[in-house]
């Protein structure tokens, strides 16, 4: 009976083991561990960010041990600087935050240096399991671990001026269905141009622009992954030469070269706001950049309505869009800063705490739960009709869209640059020549950008 009781013993501290004794925390709520925090958020999501830690250090923090302490509050391109400056190990750096925002192309610079905590080994699959993985994919980088935290999101939407195309269509009797695919836009922007150059029948050309983006990159590269393959190849190098990128150019090509699409070195809004612009694409974040009014170029103000649509299709395509924002960062430093770092990162991107982060911007919260619960509830008491307006569009492409994330290569933003810049110039050199009477050929602009 000794013995018995005796191995009975030994199996109940065995079974306590492998229920509870794994790695513990090492917080101690008696001597609580600070932590420097550097972010990029100003107005009113700095108001929210102050709020939300405030809130967190007299509460989960106290009982835990942990005290949140922002350092530097600064543009994204501001701290980049500085960032690079202590990647660089330059002279004059200033000390390393614990936690600090910022893109994926940042941390690459750290994490080649192993300055940055894979936060993988302080968040359980269950955890992770929490948030949109599209959303966690963005920062993970090449050697598969976690380095970039999901904390506020954009993808890209479709902007619609819906007084002006309203007007349009009621003397021409287009659909609004046509806004669903690039294809559709191209038809959609030849009628437009044609419709308005009628109304001024003694000055030739001067129809107006119906549709613009704000990144053409965005468009190829979404477009191509739309039609079941990439942009880019193995070795990170522009794919333009197959026949996925020559439907994507043909379309874009003939309605920018006739006008009705907008060739603009500017973001669209700019031409919503005057009223030379029908639709868009464009992030979901620049939604608080549009408003109820349009202002002509002779001054006359008009009332206008702007709605939201889902990001549009090519023909032949699955239903995709973009997703890209940034992320918190924690640096490599001692168990308990990290362990600490971690557990303030858990509490923030949850879904109540991330939602008033985000309420009153154009950004996107980070957990299935706010997309497939808390969202909907949400939007009833949100003031701002345009943030509601932009939410809705974004909760149906939650549901039948693929979220997919840029490629993280060095060189990706300079790509990207540089991909803008030729087609835009392409593409007005290629209008003053039809204007001026010249033959253009699609076929010969595209081989010309492929140079």
């Amino acid at each position: 009976m000794k013995k018995f009781t005796t191995l009975l013993l030994t199996l109940l501290l065995a079974l306590g083991c492998v229920s509870g004794c794994g790695k513990g925390s090492p917080l101690d709520p008696k001597n609580p561990v600070t932590l420097t925090m550097w972010h990029n958020y100003g107005g009113d999501m700095q108001e929210s960010m102050d709020y939300l830690i405030d809130q967190f250090n007299s509460t989960v923090g106290k009982e835990k041990g942990i005290v949140i302490n922002v350092t530097a509050i600064s543009s994204g391109s501001e701290l980049n600087k500085s960032l690079t400056m202590i990647a660089n190990d330059d002279p004059g750096a200033p000390d390393m935050p614990d936690i600090f925002t910022g893109y994926p192309k940042i941390g690459i610079l750290f994490q080649e240096k192993e300055m940055l905590v894979n936060l993988e080994d302080y968040f359980s699959e269950k955890e992770l399991d929490e948030y949109v993985e599209a959303f966690l994919e963005e920062g993970r980088f090449d050697d598969g671990g976690l380095y970039v935290f999901p904390i506020a999101k954009s993808t890209e939407i479709l902007y619609l001026n819906q007084t002006l195309f309203d007007r349009f269509a009621a003397e021409t009797g287009v659909s609004v269905d046509l806004l669903a695919t690039f294809e559709g836009l191209a038809e959609l922007s030849e009628k437009y141009y044609a419709w308005t150059d009628a109304q001024t029948p003694d000055i030739p050309n001067d129809g107006k622009q119906f549709y613009a983006a704000d990144s053409w990159f965005n468009v190829a590269e979404v477009g191509m992954v739309q039609l079941g393959t990439s942009l880019f190849t193995n070795t990170w190098q522009l794919n333009l030469s197959s026949d996925t990128y020559k439907q994507i150019f043909n379309t874009i090509y003939t309605p920018s070269v006739e006008g009705g699409f907008a060739i603009y070195d500017g973001y669209s809004s700019d031409l919503s706001k005057t009223g030379d612009l029908v639709c868009s694409t464009g992030s979901s974040a620049g939604i608080l950049f549009y408003g109820d009014t349009i202002t002509y170029t002779d001054g006359t103000v008009e009332n206008v309505t702007y709605n939201i649509y889902p990001y549009p299709v090519f023909e032949g395509g699955a239903k995709t869009a973009l997703q890209r924002g940034g992320g918190l960062m924690v640096t490599k430093s001692d168990e308990k800063k990290e362990y600490a770092a971690c557990e303030f990162i858990k509490w923030l991107t949850s879904s109540e705490q991330n939602m008033k982060f985000i309420e009153k911007t154009g950004y996107l919260p980070v957990t299935k739960q706010a997309f497939e619960q808390d969202m909907a509830a949400h939007m009833e008491t949100l003031e701002d009709a345009r943030i509601k307006k932009m939410l809705t569009a974004v909760l149906s492409m939650y549901e039948e869209y693929t979220f997919f994330t840029a490629p993280n290569y060095s060189n990706l933003d300079a790509d990207s640059a540089a991909y803008e810049t030729g087609f835009k110039a392409l593409l007005t050199g290629e209008r003053s020549k039809f204007l001026a009477g010249s033959s253009v050929s699609a076929e010969a602009a595209l081989n010309e950008l492929r140079k």
